[in-house]
């Protein structure tokens, strides 16, 4: 690596994030400038643009900042080069990408198909949606026996087991979206007693630290608000009308400040 190093202005511009955000990541201690200069300004070197770079990375896989700096500090305190750091971070998108072009073409053939008149094909049009497509993302954050756990939780549902507990998924879901529109203050008892449901359907499901004996359910539930907020995947579930139209990110937000709330003062 070179002895340059870049403005705090370069690096905003260089990837697309503001130094509102570069300021924040510094006062939280995730990623400190390499050094400030006489006029105050921070600056980077390439050992930095590494490591923001692997915070974004996770960023768009759905963590919260939180669980950001338990990964990144956990692998600065691993022996091996930043390489190694980031070829799981790599693995993770080379599947979401897999993932991807799987929904990809099957809408693409839904799409055909109903244009062209010829009957759906029910076993293609789900192709890239089933839950398993988030095994690694899960094991990467609460590890193997976390998936193992679920996934077998989920197929011991059976159909009929599985088809309640998406209603009820779907019931708490809009539940959210109606308050949210609202303008429900997150704080009030109805957003606590939303959050209250919302705690305890975390806690039905097994490998997840809130069911886990011993689990961090306070910051697994902080973390989750986090990334209904960050993940658009998540953030779809609680997403406003106004949101579908602007956008916007009102809905999870509303969701994440409720959850903060609740979690602070019952976990």
């Amino acid at each position: 690596m070179t002895d340059r190093d870049w403005s705090i202005q370069e690096i905003a511009r260089l990837t697309g994030t503001t130094s509102r955000t570069l300021r924040h990541y510094d006062d939280i201690g995730l990623l400190p400038p390499t050094r400030i200069a006489a006029n105050g300004y921070r600056h980077y070197d390439e050992s930095a643009l590494v490591r923001l770079q692997r915070i974004l990375l996770l960023r768009e896989l759905g963590l919260g900042l939180p669980l950001i700096a338990e990964v990144v500090h956990g692998a600065d305190a691993e022996a091996g080069p930043e390489a190694t750091a980031l070829e799981t971070h790599l693995a993770l998108l080379r599947a979401e990408q897999t993932r991807l072009a799987r929904q990809i073409a099957s809408v693409e053939t839904t799409i055909t198909t109903l244009r062209e008149g010829g009957p759906l094909m029910a076993e293609n049009m789900f192709d890239g949606f089933d839950h398993t497509q988030y095994k690694d993302e899960v094991e990467t954050r609460w590890g193997k026996k976390a998936y193992a756990d679920s996934d077998r939780w989920w197929r011991g549902l059976g159909k009929d087991g599985q088809a309640t507990w998406k209603q009820r998924v779907a019931d708490l879901n809009a539940d959210w979206i109606a308050l949210a529109a609202s303008g429900t203050d997150p704080a009030s008892a109805e957003a606590q007693d939303l959050a209250r449901r919302h705690v305890e359907w975390l806690t039905g499901i097994p490998g997840t630290p809130a069911n886990e004996a011993g689990g961090d359910c306070r910051a697994y539930v902080i973390g989750l608000g986090e990334m209904y907020v960050a993940d658009p995947r998540f953030g779809a579930n609680y997403a406003t009308e106004s949101d579908r139209a602007s956008g916007g990110t009102a809905g999870p937000e509303f969701v994440r400040d409720a959850l903060r709330i609740y979690a602070e003062s019952n976990l």
